[in-house]
């Protein structure tokens, strides 16, 4: 079975003029018309937020929204990069349900926002014969040559969900932080310590902590994002 997201109604196609306020987008749809998109993202987008280029929006015609269309995707050279850092989420709990990631295939049921920590909802709670397993996912837009990396902004939230999957560990259970790759380049996945030096500092102190680590590709097309193949991981020296 499939791990797919099938965009319905279809995408809205458009160029993207520029991306402001961290939240907001102006792109001119193909009727010529400029409207303001929600941009779905946090993070700096480098990489995948330049003027000019060819983008996808989602509509939602919700009288409550200032911002009826999202912007889901941007076209670069390689082909298309997945921009709402939302749609990893729901993708990788179907990966998990439908046993398309090994590393969770012993976990028979999957529960998403569980809370736990300090104020925190993990993404995916699994649960099954090897106990419970506590996962984080983090969406990875940024490529520099061949490395795919995370984070593309200084990220404090980032460094507090490993620590939190590091007390998971120290308690018992299994703990993952999954990051799923948007664009179709890029041959292995590295933390950006030219970036977030400390997150970088933080990730490798969790993983030889037991914190689990994995990188899986989502395959992005204006009619759907698909669930992939994982992604060599090299964590390198800082």
């Amino acid at each position: 079975m499939e791990a797919e997201i099938v965009f319905s109604p279809p995408l809205a196609p458009g160029i993207l003029i520029k991306r402001y306020k961290r939240f907001l987008a102006d792109v001119r749809l193909a009727s010529g018309k400029v409207i303001t998109a929600h941009c779905p993202n946090t993070g700096s987008m480098k990489s995948c937020c330049e003027p000019g280029r060819p983008v996808a929006l989602s509509y939602h015609p919700d009288p409550g929204r200032k911002h009826p269309y999202s912007w889901e995707m941007i076209r670069m050279d390689a082909g298309w990069v997945g921009v709402n850092t939302a749609i990893p989420n729901g993708l990788a709990a179907l990966a998990a349900k439908y046993g398309l990631i090994p590393e969770f295939i012993s976990y028979t049921t999957v529960q998403r926002e569980v809370r736990y920590g300090v104020n925190s909802r993990i993404d995916l709670l699994l649960e099954g014969p090897p106990g419970r397993m506590w996962v984080e996912i983090k969406n990875v837009s940024l490529l520099d040559g061949e490395t795919l990396s995370f984070p593309d902004a200084v990220t404090e939230r980032g460094r507090k969900h490993l620590d939190e999957l590091t007390r998971m560990v120290a308690q018992g259970d299994r703990a993952t932080l999954l990051f799923v790759v948007q664009r179709p380049d890029g041959t292995v996945f590295r933390p950006a310590d030219s970036i977030d030096p400390e997150y970088g500092t933080a990730l490798r102190r969790a993983a030889q902590s037991g914190v689990d680590v994995l990188a899986y590709r989502a395959e992005v097309s204006p009619q759907r994002v698909r669930w992939g193949g994982p992604v060599p991981l090299d964590f390198g020296e800082e």
